[in-house]
This record gives C-alpha cells, sequence and structure tokens, in this order.
C-alpha cells in the first residue's frame, strides 16, 4: 500500500468519524424532544453504526497483513 493510499484512508476515517459525532448529536437532540419521531430514530442509529462499521473496516485495511 502506497503512501497516497494511507492518506486517503485516513483522511475518509476522519470524515467518518465527523459525520458520525454529528450523528450522535443529532440522536441525542432527537431523544431529548419530548416528541420525537421514533422511524426517524431509528434511521439515525442505523446509519451510525454503518458509519462505525465503515470505520472500522478502513482501520483494518492500515493495519499490515502478519504471515502466520
Amino acid at each position: 500500500m502506497t503512501r497516497v493510499d494511507l492518506e486517503e484512508i485516513l483522511c475518509r476515517i476522519i470524515e467518518l468519524e465527523v459525520e458520525r459525532r454529528d450523528l450522535d448529536a443529532a440522536i441525542r437532540a432527537m431523544t431529548d424532544q419530548v416528541l420525537c419521531e421514533e422511524l426517524q430514530l431509528c434511521r439515525l442509529k442505523k446509519w451510525k453504526l454503518q458509519l462505525k462499521n465503515q470505520i472500522t473496516l478502513l482501520r483494518m485495511q492500515l493495519i499490515p497483513d502478519i504471515p502466520a
């Protein structure tokens, strides 16, 4: 993997982490409301989980393969 590839992966991880933090704030704001749409809240939580999974997969790409 080249240096450019690593930098692209790191930049993408940062973008996804920012998006995930923003989603977390939106979820907290929705749960603080007396009347919140459960379907929308569920979708945001699912999206947040998908972002977490994408971040994990990208971080795994940064770890070099070690022969057994």
